[in-house]
């Protein structure tokens, strides 16, 4: 009776640890977190390890793969612990095809990028997209978006810094100049000055609300329990912009924000400014067409993307949206169902999917 009271600790111990989920699913976004060993066997493995799962009683979790070794326990021969994660030499092999792409003066062709991978191009292709969430090419294009808007800061003309950054003619940059600065180079070199937009402070049953509003849309939608910090937030985001008090009409967009945080499941159909680089504009896209009352965690966002090894990255891309309710990241948990960090607060999160089920 004493062995059996004890294995039952054990597996009551094993069960009630968040940890053993990743194990029954083989998460591999839990690999290098932690290690798990098996006292039956005397081995030791990987989350995402593929051998049938041991009983609860028999297993026991370790933070490193020295700790699992201290204990006694050999690494596994299938899913070697020991040794680097395929993920993790995925990723190595993607951070020095982002360094190549970062430092060259044209953007290499694909066969380039993949031949030190020793990978064909077609799956250093999928690899890449899988660890970045965006394909080699688009990765260029955002890293020159980065070098433009440096270049803009510190040139002394428009056109300089367009060339600088690496566009071969500027025709080409003005093509795509609003939907990576949100305004014209020149205002975007001034700070964004003589760029209107409108905003206003209320309340919501959330607390206070900033709603602002530029000629392309809504483009901030902030939550918090200080006024004048949600309006110091607005203008670090646009420094020399002018920033102009709502008038009665404008009032009257900020009721209509204010009805649809009270009530998501009514819709947004107001017109939105969203600005971020083209992953984040994936992310936030994935979180709009999850419905009201529904949920998805982080790593079922990276999936839909078609990234699925982007968990964290899907998880930033959350927290740097600034359009609360509008694009609804607080639709995101974790995998157990659980409510991980928000921008604006967890007990806001947990007020705003309440409100959504009921």
């Amino acid at each position: 009776m004493k062995a059996f009271e004890k294995n039952s600790q054990r597996a009551a111990t094993t069960l009630n640890d968040p940890r053993w989920i990743a194990v029954q699913t083989h998460d591999a976004s839990a690999d290098g977190t932690f290690y798990y060993s098996v006292r039956t066997t005397g081995v030791y493995c990987r989350p995402s390890c593929g051998a049938r799962p041991a009983r609860p009683e028999n297993v026991a979790f370790h933070a490193t793969a020295a700790e699992a070794e201290h204990a006694g326990f050999r690494p596994c021969k299938r899913c070697r612990p020991d040794q680097p994660s395929l993920g993790e030499q995925h990723a190595m092999l993607v951070t020095a095809a982002c360094r190549l792409i970062e430092s060259a003066e044209t953007l290499p062709t694909l066969e380039q990028l993949a031949k030190p991978s020793g990978l064909s191009p077609f799956h250093f292709h999928r690899v890449f997209k899988a660890v970045t969430g965006l394909t080699p090419k688009q990765y260029a294009q955002a890293q020159r978006a980065r070098r433009v808007r440096r270049e803009l800061d510190r040139s002394d003309s428009v056109t300089t810094a367009i060339f600088d950054a690496g566009y071969n003619a500027s025709s080409r940059f003005y093509e795509t100049a609003d939907r990576v600065l949100g305004m014209t180079p020149s205002s975007y070199r001034a700070g964004g000055i003589d760029h209107d937009i409108r905003f206003a402070i209320g309340e919501c049953s959330l607390g206070a609300i900033l709603v602002a509003q530029s000629v392309r849309g809504v483009c901030a939608i902030l939550l918090g329990d200080d006024p004048d910090a949600l309006a110091r937030d607005l203008q670090d985001r646009f420094p020399k912009a002018n920033l102009i008090g709502g008038d009665h009409a404008f009032e009257q967009l900020v009721a209509q924000v204010v009805g649809f945080v009270e009530a998501p499941a009514i819709g947004f159909d107001l017109p939105l400014d969203v600005r971020g680089t083209a992953f984040q504009q994936r992310v936030w896209q994935a979180l709009r067409e999850i419905p009201p009352g529904a949920t998805a965690s982080y790593s079922e966002v990276a999936t839909r993307i078609g990234s699925p090894r982007a968990v964290r990255a899907v998880a930033q891309a959350c927290a740097a949206n600034a359009l609360a309710v509008a694009i609804p990241c607080h639709r995101v948990v974790r995998s157990d169902g659980g409510l991980s960090g928000y921008r604006w607060g967890v007990e806001r999160k947990r007020a705003l999917l309440e409100r959504e089920a009921s």
